[in-house]
C-alpha cells in the first residue's frame, strides 16, 4: 500500500501531538509524530525499555538528555539515537512551523501503540 509520510498533516493549530503507526511488527514500529509547539510535561522523562531512532524531518525540536545541561537541537535531516533506558525528554518543539518526526522503536518490549 502506497502511502506520503507529509500526507494528511493535521491542522498548525491541534492541540495534540499526533502519533501515527507506519509499520507495527513484533520487535519494531516506526511512527510518524507531528508536533505543534508540544514538550514533556515539567519534571517528565521517558525512560523506555527498548531503542529508539528519532529524525526530525520538518520544523524544529529539541531533547535533553538526563543529566546533561545542554538541549539536543534538531532541525530537519538532524536525527539521534536513545538506546534503551535512557533518561530523555522532549524540551521544545516549533511553534512557528509544524515538526514533523519520524521514530523508530526496536527492540523486544516494542509493541504496537505503545509509548
Amino acid at each position: 500500500m502506497l502511502s506520503n509520510l507529509f500526507g494528511s498533516l493535521p491542522a498548525a493549530g491541534e492541540a495534540e501531538e499526533v502519533f501515527n503507526d507506519l509499520l507495527a511488527v513484533p520487535g519494531l514500529r516506526i511512527e510518524r509524530i507531528v508536533s505543534h509547539g508540544q514538550c514533556s510535561p515539567p519534571g517528565f522523562w521517558y525512560d523506555q525499555g527498548w531503542d529508539e531512532w528519532v529524525l526530525v524531518l520538518q520544523g524544529e525540536a529539541g531533547l535533553q538528555i538526563h543529566g546533561r545541561e545542554a538541549v539536543l537541537a534538531l532541525k530537519p535531516g538532524d536525527h539521534a539515537w536513545l538506546p534503551a533506558g535512557l533518561r530523555h525528554r522532549v524540551a521544545y518543539t516549533s511553534t512557528l512551523e509544524t515538526t514533523v518526526w519520524l521514530a523508530v522503536h526496536r527492540g523486544e518490549s516494542v509493541s504496537m501503540g505503545a509509548e
